[in-house]
C-alpha cells in the first residue's frame, strides 16, 4: 500500500508538470525553415583579412590543433587552412591574433555541406586588395 501511494503520488507530481506546460508556447524553433537569430559573439565559420603576417600565433594557441600555415622563403603566406572537423570553435585564433587578420563569422551550417570528412577542411584566402591578394 506504501509503494501505490509513494507511486501515484509520483504520477501526479508528473502530471501535474505535463498539464502546467502544456498551454505555453512552444520553445523549440522551426530549424531550419526559420532561421535562428544569432548572437554578436557568435563563433562560426572563420575569415582571413589581409592584416594576416603568417606569425604563426593562432596555430600556436589552437588547442585541437585544426589550423595549419605554410608560409614561402620570404615568411609570405602561402596557405591557411582550418579543419573544421577538429575545431572546436574556441576563439583562441580570434583572440590572441596580434594582427586582429581572422574574424569568426555566423556561417554554423558545415555539416550540410560537407559529404566527406576532408570537405570540413577549408582554406581561407585573404581578401583582395586593388586586385592583388
Amino acid at each position: 500500500m506504501v509503494k501505490f501511494v509513494a507511486s501515484s503520488k509520483n504520477l501526479l507530481k508528473g502530471l501535474s508538470s505535463v498539464f502546467k506546460h502544456l498551454f505555453r508556447n512552444a520553445v523549440t524553433e522551426e530549424y531550419p525553415e526559420v532561421k535562428p537569430e544569432l548572437n554578436e559573439n557568435f563563433r562560426g565559420k572563420h575569415t582571413l583579412n589581409n592584416n594576416c603576417t603568417a606569425c604563426g600565433l593562432c596555430k600556436k594557441v589552437c588547442p585541437a590543433n585544426a589550423i595549419s600555415i605554410k608560409k614561402d622563403g620570404n615568411n609570405k603566406l602561402v596557405s591557411y587552412k582550418i579543419d573544421y572537423g577538429k575545431c572546436i570553435f574556441c576563439g583562441n585564433c580570434v583572440y590572441y591574433c596580434p594582427n586582429k587578420s581572422i574574424q569568426h563569422t555566423t556561417e554554423f551550417e558545415l555539416a550540410i555541406t560537407a559529404e566527406q570528412k576532408d570537405d570540413l577542411i577549408s582554406e581561407l584566402k585573404q581578401e583582395e586588395k586593388n586586385g592583388r591578394n
